[in-house]
C-alpha cells in the first residue's frame, strides 16, 4: 500500500495539481450556482442514480444493470434541458467571477430562522391584519427547496420579518402590492415575485390568480403559501398542492408551527393539521385527523364565495 502510494505521488507534477484544482473549482462553482434552487434536489436524484449504478455493478444485479444501461443515456440528454436556467446563469456570470467566489457555500437548501416561533407570530399577525382590512396578499415561506429562481425575478428586500412591513407591502396602492413575498427563515427576501399558476383547478372552484399561484408554487416546490383574498378577506394555505381555506388565527398558527417547526419534512395539510407524507388511510389518530379534516375542507368549498381575480 505504501509503495503504491509512493509511486502515485511520484506521478503528480505541477500540471496534475493544476488539473485537480481546476476540476475542484468547477464543481464548487456549480454547487454554488444551484444552491437554493430546485436544481439541488434534482442533483441529489442524479447522485442517487449514480450510486445505484455502482451498487448494481458491484452486486452483479443483471436486471437493474440493464435498466440503468438504458436510463443513463436518456438522463445525459435530459441534464442540459433540466439545468438550462442554471447553465445560462453560469455563462452570464463567467465575466463576474468575483460575485460567485464571494458567495459562501453552505448547506444546499434554506437557512433556518434564528427564532421560528417569533417569525410565525409576525406572519400570523400580518395575515390577520390583512384579512381584517381586506388587503389581498400572497406569502411563500421557503422550506427545503430553494426559491432563488423566483427571488431573482422579484424586488430584493432582505429585511427582517415584521407584521407592519408586510402590511405596508400589501397595502392596496403600494408599488409592491401585486405579486408574492418570499420569506426565508426570519428574512423577507423579496417582494413582487411571480409564481407559476396551477392548472389543476376545476371551473366550479373559481379560484383567483393568487390562489392559483399559491397552488402552483406548492406543487413545484415544498414551500408553504399563505393567501389572503382581497374580495372577502378569506385566509388560505397551500402546501404540497393542497389548499385549505377559511382559516382563523389559531388554525393558521397550528399549520405554520406543524409545517415549519413540528414536521420539518412537511406533509399534507388539511383543517389546521399537517399530516406526514406517505401515510396511508389507517386508524391512527394522525391519519384520522387528516381524513376528517380533508373531508370537511372539501365540503366547505361549495359554500364559499369566489376568490378574488386580481393579479398575483
Amino acid at each position: 500500500m505504501t509503495a503504491e502510494l509512493a509511486v502515485l505521488l511520484q506521478r503528480v507534477d505541477l500540471l496534475a495539481v493544476v488539473d485537480i484544482v481546476a476540476v475542484t473549482l468547477i464543481i464548487y462553482l456549480l454547487l454554488v450556482l444551484i444552491q437554493g434552487t430546485r436544481a439541488d434536489q434534482i442533483l441529489i436524484g442524479i447522485v442517487f442514480i449514480a450510486l445505484l449504478d455502482i451498487l448494481a455493478s458491484y452486486l452483479q444485479l443483471r436486471v437493474l444493470q440493464w435498466l440503468l444501461q438504458y436510463a443513463v443515456p436518456a438522463l445525459v440528454v435530459a441534464i442540459p434541458i433540466i439545468f438550462q436556467p442554471e447553465l445560462r446563469r453560469l455563462l452570464e456570470q463567467l465575466g463576474r467571477t468575483s460575485t460567485i467566489i464571494q458567495r459562501p457555500l453552505t448547506v444546499l437548501g434554506t437557512t433556518p430562522a434564528s427564532n421560528p416561533l417569533h417569525t410565525i407570530e409576525q406572519i400570523c399577525e400580518a395575515t390577520i391584519r390583512l384579512s381584517e382590512r381586506r388587503y389581498g396578499g400572497l406569502m411563500a415561506i421557503e422550506r427545503q427547496t430553494g426559491l432563488n429562481d423566483f427571488i431573482a425575478r422579484g424586488e430584493p428586500l432582505d429585511a427582517a420579518v415584521n407584521a407592519s412591513l408586510l402590511l405596508n407591502i400589501f397595502f392596496t396602492n403600494a408599488p409592491l402590492h401585486d405579486g408574492a413575498v418570499i420569506i426565508r427563515g426570519d428574512r423577507i427576501m423579496a417582494a413582487h415575485c411571480l409564481f407559476p399558476l396551477s392548472d389543476e383547478v376545476s371551473e366550479s372552484e373559481q379560484f383567483g390568480t393568487r390562489h392559483r399561484a399559491a397552488l402552483g408554487i406548492s406543487q413545484e416546490t415544498d414551500a408553504l403559501a399563505i393567501v389572503v383574498s382581497e374580495e372577502n378577506g378569506t385566509i388560505s394555505v397551500a402546501l404540497n398542492g393542497q389548499l385549505i381555506r377559511n382559516l382563523d388565527e389559531p388554525r393558521l398558527r397550528a399549520i405554520l408551527v406543524n409545517a415549519l417547526v413540528g414536521h420539518g419534512s412537511g406533509g399534507e395539510v388539511s383543517n389546521g393539521e399537517v399530516a406526514p407524507r406517505n401515510k396511508s388511510k389507517d386508524t391512527s389518530p394522525t391519519s384520522q385527523k387528516f381524513w376528517r379534516g380533508l373531508t370537511a375542507s372539501w365540503r366547505s368549498r361549495g359554500k364559499e364565495k369566489p376568490a378574488d381575480q386580481r393579479a398575483t
